[in-house]
């Protein structure tokens, strides 16, 4: 028999565990190929986003999702974004499995990413925009 949880189950692990992790970390847009979260991160470092306290809405339905608006007045570097990474506050970027992070996909609105922006073709200098952003169990 494989395991199942209920909605409110899922919305009680997203609230307190993503949401105490993840809050108050940053978010880091970068080009190319996603390492996997147990690696040293890779690409372009192209927006970094301070999360705040709050940063994601309260769970519902099974998922969460960001809270507020997330964005980067000045991008940090010139590329093409490809994927996420979602660290803690004190993320040290070691080959490790011992620190809480997140991977996932990143294209433009309408391409199925885990996280989409209006523009995948980032300069630094420019103000970076996330539009959609959920996680879901």
């Amino acid at each position: 028999m494989s395991l199942t949880l209920t909605t409110a189950l899922k919305n009680t692990i997203l609230d307190s565990g993503i949401q105490s992790v993840f809050n108050s970390g940053t978010l880091q847009i970068r080009s190319g190929a996603a390492p996997g979260a147990n690696a040293v991160a890779t690409g372009t470092l192209l927006a970094s986003i301070s999360m705040t306290a709050d940063a994601f809405a309260a769970a519902a339905s099974g998922a969460v999702a960001k809270n507020g608006t997330w964005s980067d007045t000045s991008a940090d570097g010139t590329g093409t974004a490809a994927h996420f990474r979602l660290i803690t506050s004190t993320d040290t970027n070691a080959s490790t499995q011992n620190e809480a992070r997140l991977e996932g996909s990143v294209t433009a609105t309408g391409g199925g990413g885990d996280l989409t922006l209006d523009n995948t073709s980032i300069t630094t200098g420019q103000s970076v925009t996330v539009n959609t952003f959920s996680i879901g169990l």
